[in-house]
């Protein structure tokens, strides 16, 4: 590259919000407020980690409690039992899923952002309709989607594969909407300097779009992650070695009012994935939010 995508490139900012005058009065409200909303968030989160190691006598008490009078394992070593006695070894659920997993959530940051990419910065016909539909997408939520995309992927002869499970999410309108936002704020000039120095479009899009749109992708993410760590996939896959560890999970938590133990257990394990990825991205996402606003 020459010395002109270098001057671009040092010519960009990346400045935060501007600093706001408050009074000590406001800023205390201020955090005593975004406190109680935040504690109010972690509710559910805390009453299923104290649930996970209640007693039975202890789980069906009311009203509720937040803590635990005499915990225990048993819920656990109950869920371990359950799991060791199943047809299909619980390594094989786990690696499934964490398969489908990370290879779906992979897919869709690289297939919204690409997607995304033109409708932000490049003119042609119908950008707008698509942009349209894209929204209009948004309203719909995945069930209306099951039977057309049981019928594609049975056409596809895709059935009992990872395909069935990987093809449905890597499509999600959701990442290519949030990314086009972010997109949209890049300067012209800068992509205009990198073409000028002969970079073509998927360089433009690897090396200087992506790095700059990190908060769209890293929250992207998150959220992708999320939703296909708990998909159970039922509707794709029969045979019981291809299944995902949700849908075993989905399985053990029928168990009526005898199992309600383990399905706290349950309901834990499957929280800890997501739960430690957000912790390690959460970072990243809000020091690169605080700098998004590109300015020439």
């Amino acid at each position: 590259m020459t010395s002109t995508f270098q001057k671009i490139i040092h010519r960009i900012k990346y400045r935060g919000a501007d600093k706001v005058n408050r009074s000590r009065g406001v800023d205390f409200f201020l955090m005593l407020w975004l406190g109680l909303l935040g504690s109010f968030m972690l509710l559910p989160i805390i009453y299923t980690l104290v649930s996970a190691f209640k007693p039975m006598e202890e789980l069906f008490i009311f009203p509720p409690r937040l803590y635990v009078a005499n915990p225990t394992l048993d819920n656990f070593i109950q869920l371990k039992h359950i799991l060791s006695g199943l047809w299909v070894p619980f390594s094989r659920y786990l690696f499934n899923s964490a398969f489908v997993t990370v290879i779906a959530t992979t897919g869709n940051v690289i297939f919204a952002s690409m997607a995304a990419y033109p409708l932000a910065k490049h003119d042609f016909p119908g950008k707008k309709i698509i942009s349209q539909i894209v929204v209009l997408a948004l309203l719909f939520t995945g069930q209306v989607l099951y039977i057309p995309q049981y019928v594609i992927i049975a056409k596809l002869g895709l059935i009992n594969s990872y395909l069935a499970l990987i093809l449905p999410v890597v499509q999600g309108t959701l990442g290519v909407f949030l990314m086009k936002q972010f997109m949209t704020q890049i300067p012209v000039s800068l992509l205009e300097a990198a073409r000028i120095d002969g970079g073509n479009e998927f360089f433009i899009w690897a090396r200087v779009v992506m790095p700059s749109v990190k908060p769209a992708w890293l929250t992207l993410i998150i959220f992708s992650f999320k939703d296909i760590w708990n998909q159970p996939g039922n509707s794709f896959i029969y045979d019981e070695s291809m299944k995902v560890l949700p849908s075993i999970m989905t399985q053990i938590q029928s168990g009526g009012f005898a199992r309600a133990g383990v399905v706290a257990a349950v309901a834990l394990v499957m929280m800890i994935p997501p739960l430690v990825l957000f912790q390690v991205t959460q970072k990243s996402v809000i020091q690169t939010m605080a700098s998004s606003g590109i300015k020439e």
